[in-house]
């Protein structure tokens, strides 16, 4: 698919009805990847972008462990579930998302870690739309290898691992996920708020 034409698709999907950021719209999560290497320069930008998201008085409590050489990469495909390897092996990075349940300065638990550790996730994923990347998040991994293979303690958070890479032709995926490499949806707008008081 071309670029005018994923420009089309992502229009059709994904209607603007408020003047948002355009770059909200076109960042989605393709499965199909180049091998091409990621720079550095690409790299550090997104974790530099992930360095700026707001969090809990400012704890910044995520961190990421980076796999892109192969030894690390063999390392962290092992750990995903069999139905992502068919596609995320060809991603030239992974990377891992964890966070510290606990602040820094007075020891005291963090239960917002989770919740500012995902914020750097979608400040990491604007940048790489912007910067003509794809990075997918992924749910179907083994958290208990995470933590053995890359010695991550108990108590920290092991929240994704994400592909990122340069998206490929949809046609190199298996049929069953070329159906499904296409921008998604949304619920309606007036699905996702009350005013006042719960009536979900």
């Amino acid at each position: 698919m071309g670029e005018p034409e994923l420009e089309k698709e992502i229009r059709d999907a994904r209607p603007d009805e408020h003047g948002i950021n355009p770059l909200i719209l076109k960042r989605w999560s393709p499965r199909s990847f180049q091998t091409k290497p990621v720079s550095e320069e690409d790299l550090l930008g997104l974790l530099e972008a992930a360095r700026w998201a707001p969090s809990c008085f400012n704890e910044q409590p995520w961190r990421f462990l980076v796999a892109r050489k192969p030894e690390d990469l063999l390392r962290m495909r092992s750990c995903l579930a069999e139905h992502n390897r068919t596609w995320a092996d060809r991603a030239p990075v992974l990377l891992t998302v964890i966070s510290s349940p606990i602040f820094a300065l007075d020891k005291r638990p963090n239960r917002w870690n989770a919740f500012d550790s995902g914020a750097a996730w979608g400040y990491l994923a604007l940048e790489a739309a912007r910067r003509g990347l794809v990075a997918h998040a992924m749910g179907g991994f083994s958290q208990k290898k995470i933590r053995e293979l890359f010695r991550v303690p108990e108590d920290w958070g092991v929240h994704t691992v994400v592909a990122v890479g340069y998206r490929a032709p949809r046609e190199q995926l298996p049929q069953e996920l070329q159906e499904r490499e296409h921008p998604s949806t949304r619920r309606a707008l007036q699905d996702i708020w009350r005013e006042g008081t719960f009536g979900f």
